[in-house]
Parts: C-alpha cells; structure tokens; sequence
C-alpha cells in the first residue's frame, strides 16, 4: 500500500527519514491510528517497575531487621568465630 502525501510517495515500510520533516507528524498519525507506536508507554512500564522494586526493598528491609533474622545472623557469626 502506497500514500501520496504533496506529490511524494511513501512506502509502506516507513521510510520517514528521506522525507520532509512536514510529513513526518502525517505518518505518526496514522501509526497510531493503527496502534503501531507505543512510545508513551515507557514512562508507565518504569513507574510500575520503580514501585515494585520499591515494594521489595520495603519487604526484605522488613525482613532483614527482625530480630528472627538479627539472632540467626549473630549465632551463625558467634558460631563461625569461636570454633573450638
């Protein structure tokens, strides 16, 4: 399928660099109206990883200051340090 924008030719495969930059905003148009560019969605994908790491960091600092986890961590040391 070819598009004649002002006399030039594009092809379908998205040549948009040897063009005028006046069609280049025609051409993301209709990609999106295609749902061919997804470009927004980075900002969204990072926000969601950047609460999930968030969430845990949240849970193994939980974790790692419990007093469960202090005493294991302070009888394996006790342990390893005066081997008789």
């Amino acid at each position: 399928m070819n598009v004649v924008i002002k006399s030039v030719v594009v092809a379908a495969s998205g040549a948009t660099r040897r063009l005028r930059p006046a069609i280049r905003p025609v051409l993301r148009w209709r990609n999106r109206a295609r749902g061919g560019s997804d470009a927004g969605m980075t900002t969204a994908e990072y926000a969601v990883g950047t609460l999930g790491a968030c969430a845990l960091g949240a849970a193994l600092y939980k974790v790692a200051t419990s007093t469960a986890v202090f005493e294991a961590l302070a009888g394996a040391l006790d342990r390893a340090l005066h081997v008789a």
